[in-house]
């Protein structure tokens, strides 16, 4: 059974840092696409940041407004996909979400990924 489980969020202030964390097991995913996504209260479920596997090395695709700021990378030997996310702003405010993919198709939409954690909540007060 596979299963994603998020660690690291927590209550930060506007321009401060945090990592999550996303620990994956039942499967192996370092051939395969890997994501983040956040949701915030009443809105809908959006990208974040993704990466895959890619023979010149992994390729990371982000959403625009966090380009700059969020970084996406990997330990393979931990089976794991982290996100540090640096100048946080007020509406970065969300719960996390990790997903991984069957496949190695980079992609920001949810369909796409075949496995969800529980989230994570990450709350930036101004």
């Amino acid at each position: 059974q596979v299963q994603l489980v998020e660690s690291g969020g927590g209550l930060v202030q506007a321009g401060g840092s945090l990592r999550v964390s996303c620990a994956a097991s039942g499967r192996t995913f370092s051939s395969s696409t890997m994501g983040w996504f956040r949701q915030a209260p009443g809105k809908e479920r959006e990208f974040v940041a993704t990466i895959t596997w890619n023979w010149n090395g992994d390729k990371t695709y982000y959403k625009d407004s966090v380009k700059g700021r969020f970084t996406i990378s990997r330990d393979n030997a931990k089976n794991a996909v982290f996100l540090q996310m640096n100048a946080l702003k007020p509406e970065d405010t969300a719960v996390y979400y990790c997903a991984a993919s069957k496949r190695q198709t980079i992609s920001r939409y949810p369909d796409d990924y075949d496995y969800w954690g529980q989230g994570t909540q990450v709350t930036v007060s101004s």
